[in-house]
């Protein structure tokens, strides 16, 4: 599974053919946080944040609200007023996302090969 979403080739094919965007956090020269997300996601005014991530032992100290924060910037920019993600109804993240704004608007089931599923909630937020 990170292979495919993370290979060198996977990510050049998100930036490249996806149109998906990368930002970095950064803690003087080491990254702490990423996150890609896509403007006008399915030809609407809702930009989706397919990735954030930050490293475990930055969490809580901001990190991931400063990602939000600017994804939302950006996609506000571009005249986008809705903020959508993915995240697994098992991820205790789900009350990080509701602090935020975020709401539940839907359930998803992802099929990723051999009878598995990745189990999800999409949230959306409005800016």
């Amino acid at each position: 599974m990170l292979e495919k979403l993370y290979s060198i080739e996977s990510l050049k094919e998100q930036a490249e053919k996806k149109a998906h965007h990368f930002i970095m956090a950064k803690n003087g020269e080491k990254c702490v946080g990423f996150a890609s997300y896509e403007l006008d996601y399915k030809n609407s005014t809702t930009t989706k944040i397919h990735k954030l991530y930050v490293l475990p032992e930055t969490q809580g100290q901001g990190v991931g609200k400063l990602l939000i924060n600017r994804v939302a910037e950006l996609a506000k920019q571009s005249g986008n007023g809705v903020l959508s993600l993915n995240v697994n109804r098992h991820n205790p993240s789900i009350q990080f996302y509701e602090r935020f704004g975020f709401n539940k608007v839907k359930e998803e089931n992802i099929p990723i090969g051999d009878g598995f599923f990745m189990e999800d909630f999409i949230m959306e937020k409005r800016l």
